[in-house]
């Protein structure tokens, strides 16, 4: 059976050799929306489809990395379930961050991608192989992206990128054919 999802040729190049992938939270795994509880306590919602695609990317050997501006216990404990230990919190400054990581893992920009909204995520997006965007990012950073998901944030759109980095690394159809009865 063929796989149903489809990107054009020229993005599949782009994103081929991709060995680890930057994402934000807010606005990118989340729909960038702040709720805060009586007590001051943060409260996310994570789409269900991104984390599959998140431990896809495990899978077929794409190191998936968090890097952002904020810190919170739900985040923690959602990308502690999800298996990502490459994680920096509450940095404004993304890219100093990403180069850490990229450091830990023995990796450069050549080999990495990245997935932001707003100004702060262009640091990491700028210098990566492939950038990508939510359909609701800044009008900025979507005109940075070398691809910008149908879905929004929080909606759909990780798991959509994550798809798009399994197809151009060639595992996406054993990965699919593999969940199949």
């Amino acid at each position: 059976m063929n796989p149903a999802i489809q990107f054009c040729a020229e993005l599949l190049l782009k994103a081929q050799g991709v060995k680890v992938a930057f994402f934000d939270v807010d606005g990118v795994l989340t729909d960038g929306g702040l709720l805060f509880t009586e007590h001051g306590e943060t409260s996310k919602r994570f789409n269900t489809l991104d984390g599959h695609g998140l431990k896809l990317l495990q899978k077929a050997g794409i190191t998936p990395a968090v890097v952002t501006g904020r810190d919170s216990k739900p985040l923690r404990l959602r990308l502690e379930a999800l298996g990502i230990t490459q994680a920096r919190f509450g940095t404004e400054d993304k890219r100093p961050a990403a180069e850490e990581i990229l450091q830990t893992l023995g990796l450069d920009w050549s080999q990495a991608a990245a997935m932001g909204d707003d100004w702060p995520d262009l640091a990491m997006m700028q210098p990566a192989k492939f950038a990508c965007a939510p359909l609701n990012a800044h009008v900025e950073v979507r005109t940075r992206a070398h691809y910008v998901t149908l879905a929004r944030g929080g909606e759909g759109a990780v798991r959509e990128f994550c798809d798009l980095l399994l197809v151009a690394s060639g595992r996406y159809a054993a990965l699919l054919r593999a969940s199949l009865p």
